[in-house]
Order: structure tokens, then C-alpha cells, then sequence
């Protein structure tokens, strides 16, 4: 699944477009590089999105089309997270 995609619905990004500009702005890392909107995201990969000051990383734990709002949590697992 492209990564843009994932962050939409993993629901860690509301929109795709939103996602797919925090691509394009260099927000977004994939195993600490920057990554591209049109990466494809594997179980494993480990993602870093910057929100201003406040920082996330998280690991994938499954990657899938379609996913309930109260299972999306379930996609990834937080690793760091605050401001």
C-alpha cells in the first residue's frame, strides 16, 4: 500500500492530501530516510511523521485496505511519541 494511503488510514493523517504534502515536504521517514508518497509500505517498516514541534515514530504492524476508526490503532504500534 503507498504511504500516503497508510497514513490515511491508519488514521495517523486525516487526509490523504494532507499526507501526501507532509510526503513531498520531507515530514515523513520510512527506517530513517525520507520517503516518498508513493513508497510501499511493508509490516516492519518503521515511520517517523513531524507535526511541527511534536514528533511520532511508529512501527507497522499490518497493512491493510480497509479498516474500521476503532481497529486503526491496531495497523501500527507507537514507539515514541510527545512533544
Amino acid at each position: 500500500m503507498r504511504l500516503d494511503k497508510y497514513l490515511k488510514t491508519s488514521r495517523l493523517i486525516k487526509r490523504r492530501t494532507v499526507a501526501n504534502e507532509a510526503c513531498d515536504n520531507g515530514l515523513v521517514t520510512v527506517n530513517g530516510k525520507p520517503a516518498r508518497a508513493s513508497y510501499e509500505v511493508k509490516v516492519g517498516d518503521v515511520l517517523s511523521l513531524r507535526f511541527g514541534v511534536r514528533a511520532l515514530t511508529v512501527e507497522v504492524l499490518a497493512v491493510s485496505e480497509n479498516v474500521r476508526q476503532a481497529d486503526a490503532a491496531g495497523l501500527y504500534r507507537e514507539i515514541t511519541g510527545g512533544a
